[in-house]
Parts: structure tokens; C-alpha cells; sequence
């Protein structure tokens, strides 16, 4: 048997004005998501509890078949896993994003997709200024990342350190075009996150990248925006959980680092971007040489859930197409030419265009292939979804049913 699964990152939406009251996933023309519908089953699956944070780290993780409640221990560990960090077990990881905040409104929480080598260049300033000094015993560190997605280390001596499970910070995606006065990093330990934050915003004023930036008519970095505080998390390998060997195709550093921790390898593609521009064609090709030597392969594209931030209902619905024409439809037939096969497609958490936020709520997922009965419907859809009789009330157990196919208990 071999196994295909299609994550579309936040595509799942409400009904859209410009859309003749349609959601983004029932207006983009998708003959391939369709028929793998027509031929299976289309159902819901809730994989953001309203406990945690709606969020990719959370949704991915329920998706991929692990119960977040018991499994996840914040976004950055997870991220700080991809880059082959390792963390001991008193040490945190914070997720550190290079954002444009102006007016105390956060103008861009890419800073404008700012370079990897810019952004690397900034890190390197406040790692010099700012990470010198000890906290509680310990050590900051900063990682530079991919453009605006990077890290920050807090490296225990073997004392206790200065955060705990009960800091909450915003994420900047979720604060676009609003004011960021109250959503500063709050609970034990913020303080910390706080001081470091606005320090960086005196770094950056007149650092030379912003010089630049500003010259080329750019917005610059104007501070670290501080978040996703998480201690090492512990996932039983896939394998061991479901006896197959996956392998992950994605342009963004959390799902590499939840396929290092499940113990699958990351497969790099040339051209993937994690933005709307990344090349599709080459996921889907990829995708399909990889059947030959995993179970199962599981492309993740970040393209969707992009758009949603910027508020761009046609550019959500030119992602959701390009990954039906470029990714589902070849993907499909080339898993039908082996003689046992399932393919599944699933947003991870809906990412709504008008709060351009990540929101908790159900998904629709198609599933089809080898001993899966097909259900009455013949688009995929959110609403067809929200019709269905099938529902994941807790989203990691669908993984279960796409397996081995009414095996858990709905």
C-alpha cells in the first residue's frame, strides 16, 4: 500500500463576498481534489482544541496523527528540531520572528520577507549586544533561520530557567494591521522576552540593513518579535506508531522539524519557497519519485495560508489551484498505477482572509484509494465537509481511519 497526503496550510475558510459566497476552496476550479472526493469520502477533522493555540504547529501535529494534548510543548522546539538543534532538558526555545512594527501597529510580520542574509546580519548584531549577559544562570543564543523565521536559545547551567509552560505570546501572523500594545509576551519569565524586544528596537534604528532597505523603498526590521516558548518535546516514531516510513516534502522549517522528531526524512525541493511563488510543479514531482521508496509521502504547502495573512482572497484561490493542477492531480495518478494505494487532502487549521488569523475549527478532509467506500458527495469543499457524517471531533485520530480505514472509533 502506498500513501499520499496533500496539506494545503490554512485553505480551509469562510464563505468570502467577493466570492459570491463562497469559500476559497468551493471557488477555485479543482478537478483533482474533486475526484479523489467523487471517489472516496469528504469529512471534517478539528485539529487545533481550543485548549492550545490555533495555530500550524498544533494543527500539523494533530494532522500528522499525534494527540497535542499530550504531545505539544510549544512551537520553537519544534522549529529548533529541523535546524538539528538538540535541547537539554532544562533548556527553552523561542521562536523569533524580524518584524515591521509602526505606531505600535504590526505593519508586517515578515518585515517586508526580508533576506536570509540581511536578517542573519541583524541577529548577529543583537547576539553581540544583547546575549552576552546570563539569565537565572543561563545564556541566550540566537539562531538565524530562513528570512524572518528564526530562533532563540536560552541554554541552561542546571538551574532552573526564567520561563515556564504558562508564558503566552502572540504570534505576529496573527497581529497583522493591529495594534501589538497588549500582546507583548506575558506570564513568568516575559519580562525577560520584554527587556530583549525593545532593546532590539534601539539595535535596528540605524543598523545598516535598514539603511538599505529603507533606500531601496523596503520597510525595515524594526524589532524581534518574541514567541512560541517550548521545552523539548517526545514523539514516538511513526513508524512504531503506524508502521509505515513517511518522508516530508516542505519549504518551512516546523514541518521539517516535526518530521525530524516522527523520524521522517526531509526531502528539499529547488524553487520551494514557503510563500505563494514556490514552485508546485517540482513538490508534485518530487512527491511522486518519492513512492518508490517510502510508505507514504506527505507534501506540505505553505502557499494558502500566506495569501490568508495578507488578506489576498484571489492570491488564496490561485494557491489552492496551482496545488490541485501541480501537486493533487499527477500525484493522484501516479499513486493510482500502484496496485494498492490511499491518498488523503487536509488544511491543517482554517486561516481566515478577513481576521487574515488562524482561527480553531474544522478542516474538510478528503480521503480515497484501495477498500475506502465511496460517500455521496463529489466536491471538496468546506461545506460539503460540514454536511458530511464523518468527523474527527479529536483531528489526530483521523490518521488512524486514513490508514487502516474504520479502525478507531468515531
Amino acid at each position: 500500500m502506498k500513501y499520499a497526503i496533500v496539506i494545503p496550510d490554512g485553505a480551509a475558510d469562510e464563505p468570502q463576498a467577493e466570492l459570491d459566497g463562497r469559500t476559497p476552496l468551493e471557488a477555485a476550479h479543482t478537478p483533482a481534489m474533486d475526484a479523489l472526493v467523487t471517489a472516496g469520502v469528504i469529512g471534517r477533522a478539528c485539529h487545533t482544541p481550543r485548549q492550545l493555540p490555533a495555530g500550524s504547529e498544533v494543527g500539523n501535529m494533530s494532522l500528522l496523527g499525534y494527540n497535542p494534548l499530550e504531545n505539544f510543548t510549544g512551537r520553537a522546539p519544534i522549529e529548533a528540531a529541523a535546524q538539528g538543534i538538540h535541547l537539554a532538558a532544562r533548556d527553552w526555545a523561542i521562536r523569533c520572528n524580524l518584524v515591521t512594527i509602526q505606531d505600535q501597529t504590526m505593519r508586517d510580520f515578515t518585515a517586508d520577507h526580508i533576506s536570509t542574509e540581511e536578517a542573519t546580519e541583524l541577529l548577529q548584531t543583537v547576539q553581540e549586544e544583547l546575549a552576552g549577559e546570563k539569565v537565572c544562570g543561563g545564556q541566550f543564543e540566537f539562531i538565524p533561520g530562513v528570512s524572518y523565521r528564526n530562533l532563540l536559545l536560552w541554554r541552561s547551567a542546571g538551574e532552573c530557567g526564567p520561563f515556564s509552560m504558562d508564558l503566552r505570546a502572540t504570534p505576529p501572523h496573527d497581529l497583522t494591521d493591529q495594534s501589538v500594545l497588549n500582546d507583548y509576551p506575558r506570564g513568568p519569565g516575559s519580562d525577560v522576552l520584554v527587556e530583549l524586544m525593545t532593546a532590539s528596537a534601539r539595535l535596528f534604528a540605524d543598523h545598516p540593513v535598514n539603511q538599505k532597505r529603507r533606500a531601496a523603498g523596503k520597510l525595515p526590521a524594526t524589532h524581534v518579535w518574541l514567541w512560541g516558548v517550548g521545552q523539548a518535546p517526545s514523539l514516538t516514531p511513526f513508524a512504531d506508531l503506524y508502521d509505515l516510513r513517511g518522508a516530508m516534502i516542505t519549504a518551512v522549517d516546523l514541518l521539517r522539524g516535526l518530521a525530524s522528531l516522527v523520524g521522517w526524512p526531509r526531502l528539499e525541493v529547488s524553487g520551494a519557497t514557503g510563500y505563494t511563488d514556490t514552485d508546485y510543479a517540482a513538490k508534485g514531482r518530487a512527491a511522486i519519485a518519492a513512492l518508490a521508496d517510502v510508505d507514504l509521502i506527505c507534501v506540505h504547502v505553505e502557499a494558502p495560508d500566506e495569501a490568508s495573512h495578507e488578506g489576498d482572497c484571489a492570491a488564496k484561490v490561485r494557491a489552492i489551484e496551482a496545488i490541485d493542477q501541480h501537486i493533487v492531480g499527477p500525484l493522484a495518478e501516479a499513486i493510482q498505477s500502484h496496485d494498492a494505494w490511499r491518498m488523503m487532502i487536509s488544511p491543517d487549521h482554517p486561516t481566515f482572509l478577513n481576521t487574515k488569523t488562524h482561527t480553531h475549527g474544522n478542516v474538510p478532509v478528503a480521503m480515497a484509494g484501495t477498500q475506502i467506500e465511496p460517500d455521496s458527495f463529489t466536491r471538496y469543499g468546506d461545506t460539503n465537509a460540514a454536511d458530511s457524517a464523518l468527523a474527527f471531533e479529536e483531528g489526530w485520530r483521523a490518521m488512524r481511519w486514513f490508514i487502516e480505514e474504520g479502525a478507531v472509533n468515531l
